[in-house]
């Protein structure tokens, strides 16, 4: 039988969910751009930023930005907030190259960048595409200045060269991971030389530099300033059925779930939508899930909401607490089978995916979360006609991977991964489908609902 849902759902709607979508994806490359985006819409939708000196009731929407780089909304329910909220947490930053803390330098008189990749990628995917420099330079006085170049149509793109085949003999006898190292992703940035016959080509850079942005050289050590893939996100398919684009792993699953708490009308329970940061590199930092900002925003809203706090509220809003861990999981590929399952695994085109516990080989890594729970979310799914699967990250012992699920979960909440299949996960071009895409949005809403 078909696990395939195009014919059970609604195929305009379905299409017409993307479009936003693919804008999202465009307008959201970094951390701090889905940030500024996702507050952007949640506006327009009557959120408005958290203040402690306000009591909340019942109707409000209200968010918390954290360092510009993860935000949480919520929408205040009628319930008792001590009797629990119901959460839905994604993650926002994606692979990339981060340029080193001191990038710049000149060899053979062409100016070129280092890097240091951040998150697990394959590095030759990195090598001959095009990349945008986008990020944030802080200067000494505290000074911001936002930096984007490569987006525009005309402007000039960036990227690390490849070794060309009819002298790449010794390269292709080794492994992927021997032939390509971190060391060798160095992103060409320029090699026009100064006027000045004295001044080299990094020196007209420079220059360059403080001219276009007014940062000098000694700036970098305090910027964030990341080089992603400088193409749009595109239908793909003869049909259109899929999207592809950088950054999927996880802004699909943070635009669906933004999209599910902005839609929802007058729940039950208080409904949270987390976007976070650092999942890539494992949800460290003041930013990422591991640190105490979630917590302290749920703080805020019980004291909000209560009068006053304790921790005992806190510890008893967490146990009577429902997540989903919206994260991405593996869609099984028909060029390469072997490291799925097929009993097991999540096919593109039939659904929303349940992935009871995700981790390595022997469950490493991961929350596994209880059979009551599995069977609760289940129920409203079907109950909601939400088309959904279940299954594994590929075979047992071929490898595996996390997500935030294991650090909510670690607070007494219990919780489930669930979240879209794709393709070529953590390429800089990644596939998922819309039906699956919109059933992500369906799940993550009827979640909060119920």
């Amino acid at each position: 039988m078909s696990k395939n849902i195009w014919n059970d759902i609604e195929k305009t709607k379905t299409m017409e969910f993307s479009k936003g979508y693919i804008k999202y994806l465009d307008l959201s490359k970094t951390e701090r751009l889905c940030t500024k985006y996702s507050i952007k819409l949640a506006k327009e939708a009557g959120f408005i930023e958290y203040d402690k000196n306000i009591k909340l009731k019942e109707g409000d929407k209200v968010y918390l930005v954290n360092r510009d780089k993860s935000v949480i909304f919520a929408h205040i329910g009628k319930d008792d907030i001590l009797n629990g909220i119901n959460i839905v947490a994604s993650h926002i930053d994606s692979p990339r190259l981060d340029l080193k803390p001191n990038p710049l330098y000149e060899d053979l008189e062409l100016a070129m960048v280092k890097t240091h990749y951040y998150g697990g990628i394959k590095k030759y995917q990195w090598t001959s595409i095009p990349l945008s420099l986008i990020g944030t330079v802080v200067k000494q006085n505290g000074e911001k200045i936002d930096v984007s170049i490569g987006e525009g149509e005309d402007e000039s793109v960036f990227t690390v060269t490849d070794l060309l085949p009819h002298l790449a003999a010794d390269q292709m006898k080794k492994t992927m991971s021997e032939a390509f190292t971190g060391e060798d992703l160095n992103a060409l940035f320029g090699s026009l030389p100064s006027d000045n016959e004295e001044e080299s080509v990094k020196d007209n850079i420079i220059k360059l530099i403080k001219e276009k942005y007014d940062f000098e050289e000694e700036d970098f050590v305090s910027a964030e300033l990341m080089l992603v893939p400088a193409f749009k996100a595109k239908n793909v398919g003869l049909d259109s059925s899929f999207v592809g684009a950088y950054g999927q792993d996880d802004r699909v699953c943070a635009y669906t779930s933004l999209k599910a708490i902005l839609d929802l009308k007058n729940p039950d329970k208080t409904s949270v939508c987390y976007l976070a940061d650092k999942e890539e590199i494992g949800s460290m930092g003041s930013t990422g899930t591991k640190s105490r900002f979630f917590e302290t925003f749920i703080a805020h809203l019980i004291k909000s909401q209560k009068g006053d706090y304790n921790e005992l509220y806190l510890k008893d809003t967490f146990a009577n607490s429902k997540c989903l861990s919206c994260d991405v999981t593996v869609g099984y590929d028909p060029n390469y089978k072997s490291v799925c399952e097929a009993n097991n695994s999540a096919y593109m085109g039939a659904g929303i995916c349940i992935c009871k516990y995700t981790g390595a080989r022997g469950k490493s890594g991961t929350s596994d979360a209880n059979a009551e729970f599995v069977a609760e979310v289940r129920k409203i799914f079907n109950k909601n006609n939400v088309k959904w699967q279940i299954a594994e990250l590929g075979k047992v012992d071929q490898g595996g991977g996390g997500t935030v699920a294991q650090y909510i979960a670690n607070l007494n909440i219990e919780t489930l991964d669930c979240g879209v299949p794709i393709l070529s996960m953590h390429a800089p071009f990644e596939i998922a489908s819309k039906a699956d895409i919109y059933m992500g949005y369906l799940a993550y809403k009827a979640f909060m609902e119920n």
